[in-house]
């Protein structure tokens, strides 16, 4: 990954440019909440904005990007469908409803929100005629360890460009990080500051002393390092603009290893093996 700005992408498997930091809008309130939330970060320079079904935002993401003086097409707009809707013709159902609450004729990235056992081959499916449709720019998965992408690469057409994954200094999973990079599936991190708790670590707080960052960007740095696309949530202007100055330092090797280390395997999320939702 060639780190530059807040405007710098990754290419995905099949050309399609995805930009390496976004803004993530979980837990952000449909209307004016979500609305001044992605108001703001693109005023500020984003150019991804990660949504999905369950988030119950989709509206207000889209009204934002319609109300922005920025080209549709120059926003990466990611959303997901839900495990309830899995399945071959209800994804379908779910794509056209999402499309309608965004308002948007296509979406940047579709994902699997979490790997139903028993539905997600036929849902991939639906994701595969969506994507050959042109509907969806790239299509991917989210929460796939290595034994599920196994299992579902080994009847799709089209291998998932990206798996979104719970990624953060606690829960590294390089094994599964190494799997994806050697099929081109980009690796991409959801929970990165541990919903604000990774700021109490005595190591990151060093490292951020070291660097005169503070914590949050010290991780993200961390991740784009990695070649981990990352979406931090944020609500927050000021939070929205800090954890977007990335670029005018850069990790040690060291630096990055002693990061490295912290890993616990320790999910906060659920476990896509054992998850009841």
């Amino acid at each position: 990954m060639n780190i530059s700005d807040i405007n710098g992408c990754v290419t995905l498997r099949n050309n399609v440019k995805m930009p390496y930091l976004g803004l993530g809008v979980f837990k952000a309130g449909e209307g004016d909440e979500v609305i001044n939330a992605v108001t703001f970060a693109l005023q500020s320079g984003y150019r991804h904005i990660d949504t999905a079904t369950l988030y119950e935002n989709e509206k207000g993401v889209g009204t934002a990007i319609r109300q922005s003086n920025v080209k549709r097409e120059e926003v990466f707009v990611t959303t997901k469908v839900w495990n309830s809707d899995q399945g071959y013709d209800s994804t379908l159902k779910a794509f056209d409803r999402s499309l309608k609450e965004l308002g948007f004729d296509y979406i940047d990235l579709y994902l699997i929100h979490w790997p139903v056992k028993g539905k997600y081959k036929d849902t991939w499916r639906a994701l595969e005629k969506i994507y050959k449709q042109g509907r969806a720019k790239a299509i991917g998965v989210s929460n796939f360890l290595k034994h599920q992408l196994l299992d579902l690469m080994a009847t799709a057409e089209i291998v998932p460009m990206v798996n979104q994954m719970e990624f953060h200094p606690y829960l590294l999973q390089q094994e599964l990080i190494n799997f994806c990079a050697g099929h081109g599936i980009q690796y991409e991190a959801w929970g990165p500051l541990l919903q604000g708790r990774i700021t109490e670590d005595e190591n990151l707080k060093q490292l951020a002393q070291k660097y005169h960052k503070d914590v949050a960007q010290v991780v993200l740095r961390w991740d784009l390092q990695k070649g981990v696309v990352t979406i931090p949530k944020s609500v927050t202007p000021d939070r929205i603009i800090s954890n977007s100055q990335l670029f005018d330092f850069e990790l040690s090797p060291e630096d990055m290893s002693l990061i490295d280390r912290l890993d616990k395997g320790l999910r906060f999320g659920a476990d896509p093996d054992d998850f009841n939702f």
